[in-house]
């Protein structure tokens, strides 16, 4: 499965052979300070939108490669059994944004260790969160970086 972690100064995307294959792309390197946003995302695989240019998917089961749409270029790593992910949008790097399933994807925002403000939003879980708006149901936790 894949791993997106932090290595320094820098944000890696390792992927495993298959997911290199399926992909048709190698591990992703992007400057930590390009990564403008990560946020958690519930629906991860109808986050993934666009034409496939290369990779692989079948609608709403998974979502391997890069996908354009709307003039946004997205890398995803989206597998079957992957419910909700990640999303980090960039700057100045080869892809607009990087979509990837989680099993935890809290932790992995956390663990990235990019941010310094969190808003937690999330329509049907008050908790420990807040109610953004009613149709509030596919951003869970937007995390903002900067310095």
């Amino acid at each position: 499965m894949a791993e997106l972690v932090r290595e320094g100064e820098t944000v890696v995307l390792r992927l495993t052979m298959a997911e290199k294959m399926e992909g048709v792309h190698g591990d992703i390197r992007v400057a930590a300070s390009s990564v403008q946003s990560v946020m958690v995302v519930d629906d991860v695989i109808h986050a993934v939108h666009g034409l496939k240019m290369p990779g692989s998917r079948i609608p709403g089961v998974f979502a391997m490669g890069t996908f354009l749409s709307g003039g946004e270029r997205v890398f995803a790593i989206v597998h079957h059994k992957m419910k909700r992910g990640v999303r980090v949008s960039l700057r100045d790097s080869d892809f607009d944004a990087l979509i990837v399933g989680a099993d935890d994807p809290e932790a992995l925002v956390s663990a990235l260790g990019l941010a310094r403000t969190v808003e937690f939003t999330r329509s049907r879980r008050r908790s420990s969160c807040m109610q953004r708006s009613a149709g509030a149901s596919a951003v869970l936790c937007a995390v903002t970086a900067g310095d």
